[in-house]
């Protein structure tokens, strides 16, 4: 497993004997379509991870569950020098995980999950990230997407053939590039210095496909409280039609 780097399923809870604090909420709702949740999430005081299951039947189940299940143990405290590190080696063991069942049984052939995740230990926040779930970061009223997402339209976007604006209503839309599959990968390594303030949001594409950039912003701005803020997240994405299953974290950095 190769890496890009660039430097600039839990209950709501907060962060306590750090420098800066970690306070969340996470929402997860399998939608008004599909029948099953193929979604999976981790929400805790260190580790933020959103990971969406693809491959069919019950394989997306198996192959997020997994993925979530090998970074659990990165909810610790790891220091600065060591993050990536730490990610690295948990992305490794879920995609060797995923490509031990599949060798063993050809039903799961195929299956597969992208993968979001920020590791915080209070100084720094590591992401990586696979696939087209995102995370994007609220600072100073201003939201960035911090993750590109592996796909078809985005390479598309990239080589100028379509406009960003042209993506969501591509046919093709919904082909991932890259995902956790057993198969060689290379995710996206960043790393973010966090301020007082900042807020984030880990997501799967069943908010982003349907609710524009300009919504997600204005809601993170209007609502303060972290609940109610991924409560109307998931709402918005229910009133959009609910296409797909739905996950939302959002975390506030606070000091003291």
């Amino acid at each position: 497993m190769s890496d890009r780097v660039q430097t600039p399923c839990a209950e709501p809870g907060k962060l306590h004997a750090m420098t800066l604090h970690l306070r969340w909420a996470a929402r997860t709702d399998r939608g008004l379509v599909r029948s099953g949740n193929q979604d999976c999430l981790y929400a805790g005081p260190r580790l933020l991870a959103v990971a969406d299951g693809m491959g069919g039947m019950a394989a997306g189940d198996v192959a997020s569950r997994i993925v979530i299940e090998s970074l659990a143990p990165l909810d610790v405290q790891v220091d600065d020098d060591h993050q990536m590190e730490a990610l690295h080696k948990a992305l490794e063991t879920a995609n060797g995980r995923i490509a031990e069942l599949v060798a063993g049984d050809a039903a799961l052939q195929g299956m597969g999950t992208t993968l979001t995740v920020v590791h915080f230990n209070g100084t720094q926040a590591a992401l990586a990230h696979v696939g087209d779930s995102r995370a994007y970061l609220l600072r100073d009223g201003t939201l960035n997407q911090l993750t590109k997402d592996d796909t078809y339209v985005q390479m598309l976007v990239d080589q100028g053939v379509i406009q960003p604006e042209e993506a969501n209503s591509h046919p093709r839309r919904a082909v991932v590039t890259q995902a956790l599959q057993g198969e060689p990968v290379t995710p996206a390594y960043l790393v973010v210095p966090p301020r007082p303030g900042d807020r984030w949001l880990l997501c799967s594409d069943g908010l982003t496909t349907v609710v524009s950039a300009d919504s997600i912003a204005d809601t993170m701005r209007e609502h303060a409280d972290t609940e109610a803020c991924a409560a109307r997240l998931l709402d918005l994405a229910l009133r959009g039609g609910g296409p797909d299953n739905i996950t939302v974290i959002l975390a506030d950095v606070i000091d003291g």
